[in-house]
């Protein structure tokens, strides 16, 4: 993959993105055995190149148009395509709109404002990102805990989501105008109320206490309809972020059981007890390492899997020396194509703010959409939209990248070559 050191380019085509959703496999055969028709007639290449030690960011550098040729040599770049042969339907890519994002963006000038909304959702101008993913409660990048309901108030009487007014809900709303009315926001927990779990804390893992169960399935539907209440059309929910990672935040344990029950047993009846059983549900959103397994306990369980629109996952698994592991996303997509496939979390961490121009921080973003969407993945979302000059704020001093800071200090933006790097994929 040194490739990517020196130059990153995308080809755009109007039929780039035209598979189909390979839920069928006698459909799948059949089409072949049909023979379906395909033409490069009227139709132009446009080349968008990104390259390091240049001015070349999403930069259009030529215009190809199509032409009959025979066998290629070996040295030349050829890409081969068969009509017949369909894969995943591509779902969008975004990225979190989260409590640290929206703060940030209310700290920099009303012209910076713009250009933040522009840069990341105008499908002309911008990325054109049609995905959002915000927190239940609080999260790491926060700038405290919190809950929306008092201490001890097993019945959800006290409800409320006035902690997101002031910031986190005005800049969905923002985000949402700004990609033309329609932002798929799909909203994930990273940790219940401290007293519902048996460690009595909302960080350092813990796990949902069972007597819980229904009082914690009942609360997602609460923060889904005020949050439409507010003007935010929620599209689907994950049940737990990384559920088996014990952190120094917000936290929460699940077993691949205990999921799967939670799901079948209390959160899945009570979303369509509800009305909201439209609502797209995300099991695991953790890393690729445990993915297959995971799956395994989900999805052949009919009882659980009949909720489950699709497994969403993180690019962790390398935090302590390993590689990432696509082949376990191909070993879920030909084992269930019916479910999808859906990166939910990603970014470059250990900030640095000398580093804010290094190369690999795009590269890793390149190396596994690239990677990620071969082996059977419809989305992608980044982890931070926008984070601050110094990579937070985030109330456990956990700071990372994200393809865009603000320095709230000067009101400038600073580009990293993530942005760019995504934006070959999303624009």
């Amino acid at each position: 993959m040194k490739f990517f050191k020196y130059v990153f380019f995308a080809l755009s085509l109007s039929t780039f993105f035209s598979c189909k959703e390979k839920k069928d496999e006698n459909l799948v055969e059949k089409k072949n055995n049909e023979g379906a028709s395909f033409s490069t007639d009227g139709k132009k290449v446009l080349v968008y190149t990104t390259a390091d030690s240049s001015e070349l960011r999403l930069t259009l550098t030529d215009t190809l148009e199509f032409a009959e040729k025979g066998q290629p040599f070996e040295n030349e770049i050829t890409v081969f395509v068969d009509p017949g042969k369909t894969f995943q339907t591509y779902f969008g890519i975004g990225a979190a709109l989260t409590d640290a994002s929206a703060e940030t963006f209310y700290k920099i000038p009303k012209e910076a404002q713009q250009e933040v909304l522009k840069a990341y959702f105008d499908k002309k101008d911008g990325i054109g990102y049609t995905v959002a993913r915000t927190n239940i409660n609080s999260c790491d990048f926060s700038s405290g805990s919190y809950t929306y309901i008092e201490e001890g108030d097993k019945e959800l009487k006290t409800f409320n989501i006035a902690p997101d007014e002031k910031y986190k809900i005005p800049f969905i709303k923002e985000a949402i105008a700004a990609a033309g009315g329609k932002l798929n926001t799909f909203v994930s927990p990273w940790s219940p109320p401290a007293f519902m779990k048996d460690n009595n804390n909302m960080l350092q893992g813990g796990k949902l206490k069972p007597e819980y169960y229904d009082s914690w399935a009942l609360y997602y539907s609460k923060f889904i309809k005020a949050y439409e209440k507010a003007g935010i059309p929620i599209w689907g929910l994950s049940i737990q972020n990384e559920p088996m990672a014990k952190q120094k935040w917000e936290s929460c344990i699940y077993t691949a059981e205990e999921e799967r029950d939670f799901l079948k047993k209390h959160l899945g009846p009570s979303l369509k007890k509800e009305g909201l059983g439209d609502k797209k549900i995300i099991v695991w959103d953790h890393n690729r390492d445990l993915i297959y397994q995971r799956a395994q306990t989900y999805f052949n369980d009919p009882e659980a899997s009949k909720y489950i629109w699709g497994i969403g996952f993180h690019w962790y698994e390398d935090w302590s020396g390993g590689t990432p592991m696509y082949e376990n996303l191909r070993r879920v997509y030909e084992s269930w194509p019916d479910k999808n496939i859906f990166f939910t979390e990603g970014c470059a961490e250990s900030f640095n703010a000398s580093r804010y121009n290094a190369w690999v921080l795009g590269e890793e973003y390149g190396r596994s959409m690239i990677n990620d969407f071969n082996n059977g993945m419809v989305g992608f979302t980044d982890w931070n939209i926008l984070l601050d000059e110094t990579g937070g704020p985030n109330h456990v001093q956990n700071f990372c990248f994200a393809p865009v800071h603000a320095d709230t200090r000067t009101g400038k933006l600073i580009y990293t070559n993530a942005y760019y790097y995504i934006g070959h994929f999303s624009k």
